[in-house]
């Protein structure tokens, strides 16, 4: 019944090996059974691609699509587009090299391939000295230069690059090309999609000794040519409320993400239009709502279902730095 997904919900992570990726995950994070090439941690995830497998709790075991398809609203909230589908994908990516130059579709041109719309965004929680962010492309790049910086190899030269420091944050809507540069660890929030068409990969050869599939006349029909360079985001200008701090980072027609500086207990209402995500950055935290409380350490994503009338957060100490996401 919808009144007993009230309590906060954990996962098994699901690990990707891709061959950009490091091993800064379970190593910052303290994380046993990963890969020994640890690209991603897909952390609250319902795409058929990975899973997640409630961790503990009444409803361990369960798979998160599932739990969408039985308990609907009461799970994903009514902003969900469709109730019975968990609608966003949560992801740590270890950047070890380069991620390929990449577009993905949008809601307006997926169709064109065949391909889900995905917009996402990152926040940045690591990176090595003089590591980048690619996103957007320079102003005058038109179809017809980016076929020629193909045609010789200098793709990355029509990107815009951004440097970056960990808690910035950056917006790529879908149809934006992009790249997460080498040494950068990230947080990531996105459509739930993992439909993603390679324009570039450095020249680069996969674990086979030949160079990796590329999808350029798919991209071309995904990028948005009008599409602005972007800017990193750095919160500020927060909202007490107490001791605590909350800092708008993005907002879409997707997700809403805000920066919590947690100095002391904290309860917020719901009103069962969204299910609330959480990423401890720092510190670590008691998350209570239904009756049952987890403790969440650094690196640890948890989800309350929108069905929760409210949710209380709790410092173990100190102070604590929360990612929160709704729809």
């Amino acid at each position: 019944m919808s009144e007993d997904l009230r309590v906060p919900l954990t996962f098994v992570p699901v690990y990707k090996d891709n061959l950009w990726g490091g091993c800064r995950i379970p190593e910052k994070y303290h994380r046993s059974g990963t890969p020994e090439v640890c690209a991603e941690s897909w952390e609250i995830s319902a795409h058929p691609a990975g899973v997640g497998v409630v961790d503990g709790g009444p409803f361990s075991g369960r798979r998160l699509d599932d739990l969408a398809k039985e308990y609907g609203a009461a799970l994903t909230g009514t902003k969900a587009p469709n109730p019975g589908s968990f609608p966003l994908l949560f992801k740590i990516i270890d950047a070890r090299q380069a991620l390929s130059v990449q577009v993905h579709p949008n809601n307006a041109n997926a169709a064109a391939t065949g391909g889900e719309p995905k917009t996402e965004m990152w926040v940045v929680l690591d990176r090595t000295p003089e590591a980048k962010l690619y996103a957007g492309l320079k102003r005058g790049v038109t179809p017809e230069k980016l076929r020629g910086a193909l045609a010789d190899g200098t793709v990355d030269r029509q990107l815009v690059e951004l440097p970056v420091e960990p808690g910035q944050a950056l917006f790529i809507p879908g149809g934006m090309m992009h790249a997460i540069g080498a040494g950068c660890l990230i947080y990531e929030v996105q459509q739930s999609s993992n439909t993603t068409y390679r324009v570039f990969d450095w020249n680069r050869v996969g674990t086979d000794g030949k160079p990796r599939q590329l999808h350029v006349e798919e991209s071309f029909k995904t990028i948005d040519w009008s599409l602005p360079p972007p800017q990193m985001i750095t919160p500020e200008s927060g909202t007490l409320e107490g001791r605590n701090r909350w800092f708008p980072v993005v907002a879409c027609d997707y997700f809403t993400l805000r920066k919590l500086e947690l100095n002391e207990p904290l309860t917020v209402k719901q009103d069962g239009s969204s299910f609330t995500a959480f990423f401890v950055v720092s510190g670590s935290v008691e998350l209570s709502s239904g009756g049952e409380t987890v403790g969440l350490g650094a690196g640890r994503s948890a989800l309350v279902p929108a069905a929760a009338a409210e949710f209380s957060l709790r410092p173990a100490s100190g102070s604590v730095e929360v990612l929160v996401t709704r729809l």
